[in-house]
């Protein structure tokens, strides 16, 4: 796994909560994640990454980071500051990709 989608996971879990509000990556980890869940935010970051390989490589690790804030507008992200020459375009990008919300299920997994 790249670090550009490893950091997109990390912010994942991060950012999100489970019903206590606690946030997942307290008490989950990569492991956790159903298979439809990772492979569907492997395939996200994929699609973002060979789309804007040219922008981003510059700091992979931020932009997946970036990348999963801003496709779920947290407040921060491509358009905050970081990324000065496109970061208003990487935002519209990232906002059409829609917002996704994991939760975690009755066997303990994570989905999304």
């Amino acid at each position: 796994m790249n670090k550009f989608t490893q950091s997109y996971i990390e912010a994942a879990l991060w950012s999100s909560t489970d019903d206590t509000d606690t946030p997942l990556d307290k008490r989950f980890g990569i492991e956790d994640i159903s298979k439809e869940c990772l492979d569907q935010m492997k395939k996200d970051c994929e699609d973002f990454q060979s789309q804007y390989k040219d922008l981003i490589s510059c700091d992979e690790k931020r932009a997946g980071h970036d990348f999963w804030l801003t496709r779920n507008r947290h407040g921060a992200g491509f358009w905050d500051g970081d990324w000065p020459e496109h970061g208003t375009m990487l935002t519209e990008e990232s906002h059409a990709y829609g917002e996704v919300n994991l939760y975690v299920g009755d066997d303990k997994k994570i989905y999304c």
